[in-house]
């Protein structure tokens, strides 16, 4: 049984995943941006707990980060919060995942959210702090965030998950991807710890896929991170 957070769990894949990890036996901690979002599983009662903050404002996600730690060390954190819509994207997709990630004690696994369509994002990172930045972008930049910490951290592994074009409130009732297919992914690299590879995968229904090339560029993460420091005023242990 693992202590798991689950972030933007009220509704879509974040509910999904928080409610299969519940059912599995695991210990689930949800977040949501309000109490009043914080969603029943079936089966009311199988939150561990809850935490609320709302991801989009900066000065919340610290916030969220202490009320994370009265829970201790999770054995795994999912960061599935996420939004479509400009400028919160970029706070939301990709500042969020990287503060608390600073700020929290370092579980065994992270799990982040990508996105397909982040091969069409930006590498100018001018855009994540001017509001100009699109979800593209910050799906690429969350992605490259994910692959730069996959070695940072001895008993730490890292994955990013590109759950499919699924029929949530995001990605609309035309989705052509399996719901349950979309929050697997992410239940499975929370609670297995051989998977292959290890750290650093870019996943897609449980199978590696190659990412955008300036994912796994030393020299963009590099200055991923100096941009996301310099923005937070938070650094990376």
């Amino acid at each position: 049984m693992s202590l798991i957070l689950v972030t933007g769990a009220s509704t879509g894949l974040g509910h999904a995943t928080a409610d299969a990890l519940a059912g599995d036996g695991h210990d689930v901690v949800v977040h949501a941006r309000t109490p009043d979002r914080v969603a029943a599983p079936s089966g009311a009662g199988r939150w561990a707990g809850a935490i609320t903050g709302d991801l989009s404002e900066t000065d919340e996600i610290p916030e969220v980060a202490r009320q994370a730690a009265e829970f201790g060390r999770f054995d795994a954190v999912v960061h599935n919060a996420g939004t479509m819509h400009a400028p919160e994207a970029a706070t939301v997709n990709t500042v969020a995942p990287y503060v608390l990630t600073a700020l929290m004690e370092k579980p065994s696994t992270l799990v982040y959210l990508s996105s397909s369509m982040h091969r069409d994002g930006s590498t100018d990172l001018t855009r994540l702090a001017d509001g100009t930045a699109t979800y593209s972008d910050t799906k690429l930049w969350v992605t490259a965030l994910t692959l730069a910490l996959a070695s940072r951290w001895e008993g730490t592994a890292a994955h990013a998950v590109d759950p499919g074009w699924v029929p949530t409130r995001m990605g609309g009732p035309a989705a052509s991807d399996d719901l349950t297919a979309g929050h697997g992914t992410q239940t499975w690299l929370a609670t297995h710890s051989t998977v292959t590879p290890p750290t650093g995968g870019y996943w897609y229904h449980q199978h590696t896929q190659d990412p955008h090339p300036a994912a796994r560029d030393p020299r963009f993460q590099e200055r991923l991170l100096g941009v996301l420091r310099e923005l937070t005023g938070v650094a990376l242990g």
